[in-house]
């Protein structure tokens, strides 16, 4: 039988630090979103860029967010971490390119991402957002052999 226990704070703490990718829930109006999503830990507040659109509307209606992120190495050995908090959009220049260079320094693969966002197909610019998630409530689990 699977054994699922709670994970330390040192444990949690050291997931979010190692991985960079999680879920992403939002919810507005009684509707849950989901989505993949990057992020940066600095071991206080995490950290996303996206573009404008259903996540930003979901998140100017509601900021309460939730951040799953896990490792998996199969059915039976797996971590999950449920970071609960408030997302704050940054709008001041010196956090934003603070957040910018945290976020690809800990993602360095999404730098062509963040490059081929900043313009659509027609060249005109796209609006990026930037958020910080406080958390208000950390929690995780883990399978136990």
């Amino acid at each position: 039988m699977l054994k699922v226990e709670d994970m330390s704070p040192a444990e949690m703490q050291a997931l979010l630090q190692r991985e960079s990718f999680g879920h992403l829930g939002c919810a507005r109006e009684n509707r849950p979103y989901v989505v993949p999503m990057n992020y940066a830990y600095d071991g206080k507040e995490l950290y996303f860029f996206t573009t404008h659109g259903m996540k930003t509307r979901y998140i100017e209606a509601n900021a309460q967010v939730c951040l799953q992120v896990e490792e998996v190495k199969d059915s039976t050995h797996w971590r999950s971490v449920m970071v609960i908090g408030r997302a704050t959009e940054i709008t001041n220049k010196e956090e934003t390119e603070r957040a910018m260079k945290f976020i690809t320094e800990r993602n360095p693969s999404l730098t062509p991402a963040i490059s081929s966002t900043q313009v659509d197909s027609m060249g005109r610019a796209v609006d990026i957002a930037i958020y910080r998630i406080t958390p208000e409530m950390i929690d995780g689990r883990q399978t136990k052999d």
